[in-house]
């Protein structure tokens, strides 16, 4: 008999910068207790990074506008997608030493085993990344 796997974890919250804080202690809190310890402060990083991109992005402060989430076990990750209402696709840049923004992306590329943006079906953006089960290992 197949293995059933685990039903994933989902978020809404609305499209205004506390939600990073909310979302990243939901996120951490759905993790395992055993698991906790090893992906804690690394999937909550990478929640407040990809939440507050789709919030300062992807969302239009103007419209009752929410950002999703979804965190799911599968192949010895941990996957959480982000997703937004807007249309534009992030991508990496490396910003100079004086740039007080435009890092995010490159702490969620140093702390992804893999990381993608998708368009959505129907409207929107989600940026999905892995962490391993076991950090550096």
């Amino acid at each position: 008999m197949p293995e059933i796997p685990l039903v994933p974890a989902h978020w809404r919250f609305p499209a205004h910068p506390t939600s990073a804080r909310h979302a990243r202690h939901a996120v951490t809190a759905s993790l395992p207790r055993a698991l906790r310890p090893h992906l804690g402060d690394d999937i909550g990083l990478l929640t407040s990074e990809l939440v507050t991109n789709a919030i300062r992005h992807g969302a239009c402060r103007e419209e009752e506008e929410v950002i999703e989430l979804v965190l799911w076990p599968a192949d010895g990750h941990y996957w959480l997608a982000v997703s937004d209402p807007g249309t534009g696709t992030p991508t990496l840049t490396h910003p100079d030493a004086n740039s007080e923004s435009g890092r995010g992306l490159l702490l969620v590329d140093s702390l992804a085993t893999a990381w993608t943006v998708r368009p959505r079906p129907t409207r929107g953006t989600s940026v999905i990344a892995g962490l391993p089960f076991r950090r550096g290992g």
